[in-house]
């Protein structure tokens, strides 16, 4: 409950809002989280621009456009992914302004499930945090392992005797530590983050930059125009290798597109750092869909840029669609490196935010009472972070990706299968939970209460386009990459399979046996950590 004062100085009165207990006025900010039913208890020390920062670090387009490169190469090729990646990023845009809308009117920490919980009820609220803290360790997972592969390029193309030495056992060793180091600093100081993210921003910008320069002037020979646009590759071994057919168009091809859908995915971590940023309404909203906008950009000027590079096109086949093979044929070792390195370091910064955003959402679910133990995933170090989730989340996303122990060659080349299914289940789970509430707020209409950044009524044309594509991408990603992961098939092989049908089908049938066993007896959803609401009336602006 609040009182509303007057202060007399002399000649002067100023009015001012107090609590009962004394503490005094509340900043807009703080209004519009109690307004919601949370007091403060995150640092809000964030900017705008850190908030936009931490998407745009998630995305990064230096990780995504490295690591998954070989999905668009064998599924569709450089035609695959020179015109894919453009049209799949308008459609993930039209999903960002969904979303945006939806965090300027709930700024909390919960984000997805939040917004879902309040637009459908507990029900639907369980059900999305849970796919949305699936999806987000998956994307710690594969982002921490992506920096462990190419710190170990990196080092191998410096030293001969590193490069000799490879092994799969070495580079998880190299991602449970890329793993332990983010997690320290995300432990350390929520400020630190702030200030390593801004400075996340300026090495994805200038990072792309220096590698598009390299590989426009330093190459000798570039692929030409038909090379790069029209030519098309199927390397899984399915149809016969056939780049023409009902089969490679609907079923081979598709494929190519989870690189872009797993390169712009993750922006969501502007709504869960939202309780911690300022002018939240606003800023969290203007950080989800900028950080897809400057990124899909920049990772489409720096995908033509490895195209163009191409020295070999069967060469780059033979090692796996990897990019890696690219800057070998193009660059000298030592150039090349250097690229490698700021790929890694772009990377590093990456699986950093990406822990953050995974341990806020785990806090603000605990917060809720939704998960196991949650008094010690809700508990905040003195220097109110989430240790504990942070810690929990490293942990889950190392054993997750143990498969990638396990080597696998197809068609004679080593393709990180497990680290693709990683990346289709970080897919997945996140666009599953991104649909709920997007879905909840285009059958609302006209009864939503916008916040001050919105969409106007484009929501009615907008929202079923983005389910619609989420739709799509989810079943595409459920798609065994090669003919050894069919069961049908006699080369299949345990070792080949895309295990992301089995653990995100696992996980919603242990969902759906927990709500009806126990979880829907006591789960009630959001839980308020005020006494009393505050009434809030934020401005409005119409996209």
């Amino acid at each position: 409950m609040y009182l509303r004062l007057q202060q007399h100085r002399g000649d002067h009165s100023q009015q001012k809002e107090y609590l009962v207990s004394g503490v005094p006025e509340l900043t807009d900010d703080e209004r519009h989280l109690a307004s919601l039913g949370y007091k403060q208890e995150l640092n809000r020390s964030w900017s705008g621009f850190s908030n936009f920062a931490i998407s745009f670090s998630i995305i990064s387009i230096l990780a995504g456009c490295f690591t998954s490169f070989g999905l668009g190469w064998n599924n569709g090729g450089p035609a695959a992914i020179a015109w894919g990646w453009p049209i799949v990023s308008a459609f993930i845009l039209i999903i960002g302004f969904c979303m945006s809308e939806l965090v300027s009117a709930y700024p909390t920490s919960g984000g997805i499930y939040w917004w879902a919980s309040k637009l459908g009820g507990p029900k639907a609220g369980y059900y999305t945090g849970w796919l949305n803290l699936i999806g987000l360790i998956a994307i710690v997972a594969s982002v921490a392992y992506g920096c462990a592969t190419f710190l170990d390029l990196t080092l191998s193309t410096f030293s001969d005797s590193w490069a000799q030495g490879y092994s799969l056992t070495r580079v998880f060793i190299i991602f449970l530590m890329v793993l332990i180091l983010a997690a320290a600093i995300n432990i350390f100081s929520s400020h630190l983050l702030a200030i390593i993210n801004n400075i996340s921003v300026w090495w994805h910008v200038a990072g792309a930059a220096v590698v598009v320069l390299i590989l426009i002037f330093v190459p000798d020979h570039h692929a030409s125009f038909s090379d790069v646009f029209a030519r098309t590759i199927n390397n899984t071994g399915l149809f016969g290798g056939e780049t023409s057919g009902a089969g490679f168009l609907f079923y081979v091809l598709p494929m190519a597109a989870i690189l872009t859908q797993y390169t712009i995915t993750g922006y969501d971590a502007s709504a869960h750092l939202s309780e911690e940023t300022k002018s939240a309404a606003g800023a969290a909203a203007k950080g989800i869909w900028r950080s897809i906008f400057y990124s899909a950009i920049g990772g489409w000027i720096l995908l033509l840029s490895f195209l163009f590079a191409v020295q070999d096109a069967d060469g780059v086949s033979a090692g796996g669609g990897a990019v890696a093979v690219i800057f070998s044929q193009a660059l000298t070792s030592q150039v090349a490196g250097i690229v490698l390195l700021i790929s890694a370091a772009g990377q590093l910064f990456c699986t950093m935010a990406c822990l953050t955003s995974a341990s806020r959402m785990l806090f603000a679910f605990s917060r809720d009472g939704a998960v196991p133990a949650a008094k010690v995933w809700a508990t905040l170090s003195k220097n109110k972070v989430p240790a504990n989730g942070v810690m929990l989340s490293a942990v889950v996303a190392a054993i997750i990706t143990l498969p990638a122990l396990v080597a696998v060659d197809i068609n004679g080349a080593p393709v990180p299968v497990a680290f693709f299914a990683v990346v289709s289940i970080g897919v997945v789970g996140l666009y599953i939970c991104f649909a709920i509430p997007i879905y909840l707020r285009w059958r609302m209409g006209s009864k939503f209460k916008v916040g001050a950044w919105n969409l106007g009524n484009k929501y009615k044309w907008m929202a079923p386009v983005a389910l619609v594509e989420i739709a799509v991408t989810c079943v595409v990603a459920l798609f065994p990459t090669s003919a050894g992961g069919m069961p049908w098939d006699p080369s299949f092989e345990w070792k080949y399979v895309n295990y992301t049908p089995l653990l995100v089908g696992g996980a919603l049938l242990v969902l759906w046996i927990s709500w009806h066993l126990s979880v829907k007896n006591w789960f009630t959803g959001p839980k308020i950590t005020l006494a009393a609401p505050v009434a809030t009336s934020p401005g409005e602006k119409v996209l």
